[in-house]
């Protein structure tokens, strides 16, 4: 037997169709919840729900196996079924983390869970402790980036399902690698999205990118609010995610007294007493807004850490001397930037924007830097590109070692994106499958429109509609040990290592970091503790002072020279100092 239920406060009537059956629900109740027990259904078997006079039966809003695809039946899935070898399970801690992000339909080509299993043992000895897992929520169409989920309770068929992502999560902490997983609570995808047959789940007195937003405030709000608390509880609870990375918060349109994220962080941190095992919480925001990761009893919302754009923009802009200043680019560009970034976290922090036309930000007080997480690529900043070349496509690959060897010693919690280490080959190109025609012409001319305003031949933008710009985008794992890849893998590797052994490198405190710079002749240096990092992005040789005598542990070039009390570096080198033992 099961009981089904299902919030649909706008409907007269609802029944389950199991089959040909029809299984009449009692309902609503005062607040739009409807429910029957179905005695004859059983685990595997697919249902519906046909609401009011409308014979179409629609898949369940919180259907967690989808099998059909986003627009067929649902099926009843066993959450208990599954045996788990992870039992004593404790992850590390996010403070010390080295985040890897992957999507798991690129970074094989099988395109699986199984088969991302096999590349675990690779990424735990690199030094990675957690994989960031892009959304692999139910959506319409073969295959896409996962923003555009629908059924956000179902796990892709296309990617292995349920019993795929179990076994993925369980291999990850069998190899003491920890797992966190994209989530998107600020909107549907535009195709598949049945909910409005049942409730208010969006509303059209707050617009964003993607149309009307969630509803996280008005009439019904509180189900919904419900709707999306509990996805992330399943998500940890039923899948064992160590955490999960809200996507775009700055999108949540709520005005309620508790807002949406204090609520999510305080559930979840309920779960994690429950479970005795830390959950944590990372968000996607554009609002240079501390709040977000203040902790609840501060004011704040509660979100363990959050990605800092600033960081990115201030160190891609230093580097890439070739121009691309369009967009949110024309705010950075300058050393003086970079070193703020470093000690302040956020660039913008009440000054005032050019790019935004209006003051940024609110300053970084009496926060660790491990509430932030940095990086120099990631799926937004690779495939949002034109034809998604990396960033040693842009830069060269001395350059790029530079760059990754900031992110690897800078304050705030470092991420990897999938390829990154071994100065991968393979662009990361925007990519979605729909079937409805009209939208894969929006998609395809509206790709197009995007990136002619900067110059860009519109023949060259890659068709995100096609299965080849997929097969472009997946990792050439055969590369990673030839020439200048096996040399970049190396260079990580030593960074991570030296990272994770350092006392100095893992202080999050921001007050301890001491940034020297000269805009002119392209150098800077950062002192952590009983470490120095020497940076020389100039055309010429600099000689830098050496006054606490420090021994070079790592660097970038071989051809670095290292005297008593100073260190000469080549063009577009980094050093690594230390005095620790």
């Amino acid at each position: 037997m099961h009981e089904f239920t299902v919030w649909a406060p706008r409907a007269k009537k609802i029944a389950v169709k199991i089959g040909d059956a029809l299984y009449p629900m009692s309902g609503p109740d005062e607040r739009g919840w409807w429910s029957v027990p179905v005695k004859e259904a059983e685990f595997g078997m697919d249902y519906g729900f046909v609401v009011d006079d409308d014979p179409t039966p629609y898949p369940d809003p919180r259907s967690t196996w989808q099998p059909n695809g986003v627009h067929g039946a649902s099926r009843l899935y066993d959450q208990s079924a599954f045996e788990w070898n992870d039992h004593q399970w404790q992850g590390p801690p996010l403070t010390g983390a080295v985040i890897y992000e992957m999507h798991i339909g690129t970074f094989t080509r099988e395109g699986t869970f199984d088969a991302a299993i096999e590349r675990l043992d690779y990424l735990f000895e690199l030094g990675v402790t957690h994989l960031e897992v892009m959304p692999v929520a139910a959506f319409p169409g073969d295959y896409g980036w996962g923003y555009d989920g629908v059924s956000l309770f179902a796990v892709g068929d296309v990617y292995g399902g349920p019993d795929g992502l179990k076994r993925f999560v369980n291999a990850c902490h069998v190899r003491g690698l920890a797992v966190l997983l994209d989530v998107v609570y600020n909107h549907f995808g535009p195709v598949g999205n049945y909910t409005n047959k049942f409730g208010p789940y969006l509303t059209n007195r707050h617009c964003t990118p993607w149309g009307d937003a969630v509803n996280l405030e008005f009439a019904g709000s509180d189900e919904v609010r419900r709707f999306f608390c509990d996805n992330a509880l399943m998500w940890m609870r039923d899948y064992h995610i160590d955490g999960l990375r809200l996507d775009a918060v700055h999108e949540f349109m709520d005005r309620s007294a508790i807002n949406f994220m204090e609520q999510l962080s305080c559930e979840v941190e309920v779960m994690s007493s429950t479970l005795g095992r830390r959950l944590v919480l990372i968000a996607e925001s554009d609002l240079n807004d501390p709040r977000v990761v203040k902790p609840r009893e501060a004011g704040g919302y509660g979100m363990d850490a959050q990605w800092n754009d600033d960081f990115h923009h201030a160190l891609f802009t230093v580097l890439n001397t070739n121009g691309e200043g369009k967009g949110y680019y024309d705010d950075f560009g300058s050393f003086e930037k970079l070193a703020k970034s470093l000690t302040k976290i956020f660039v913008y922090d009440g000054q005032y924007s050019k790019y935004r036309r209006r003051s940024h930000g609110r300053p970084v007080d009496g926060l660790s830097a491990h509430h932030f997480v940095g990086f120099i690529q990631n799926h937004d900043q690779v495939g949002n590109r034109a034809t998604g070349d990396r960033l040693e496509h842009i830069i060269g690959v001395d350059c790029a070692k530079v760059a990754i060897g900031i992110v690897l010693t800078a304050p705030s919690i470092p991420l990897l994106f999938q390829g990154e280490e071994y100065a991968a080959s393979t662009p990361f190109q925007y990519f979605a499958h729909h079937d409805e025609p009209e939208l894969v012409k929006a998609v395809r001319e509206g790709r197009k429109r995007e990136f002619a305003a900067f110059g860009w031949d519109p023949e060259e933008i890659p068709d995100p509609e096609s299965v080849e710009t997929l097969e472009r985008s997946k990792l050439n794992w055969d590369e990673k040990g030839e020439g200048h890849h096996a040399a970049m893998l190396e260079w990580v590797r030593k960074l991570i290592q030296l990272r994770r052994r350092s006392v100095s490198l893992n202080d999050g405190d921001p007050g301890h970091v001491k940034v020297a710079y000269d805009e002119k002749r392209r150098w800077l240096t950062m002192d952590r503790g009983l470490v120095t990092v020497m940076c020389n992005l100039g055309n010429e040789p600099m000689e830098f002072e050496n006054a606490r005598r420090l021994p070079v542990v790592l660097a970038s070039r071989d051809d670095v020279a290292a005297m008593e009390a100073k260190v000469v570096l080549p063009p577009n080198c980094l050093a690594i100092l230390s005095g620790e033992k």
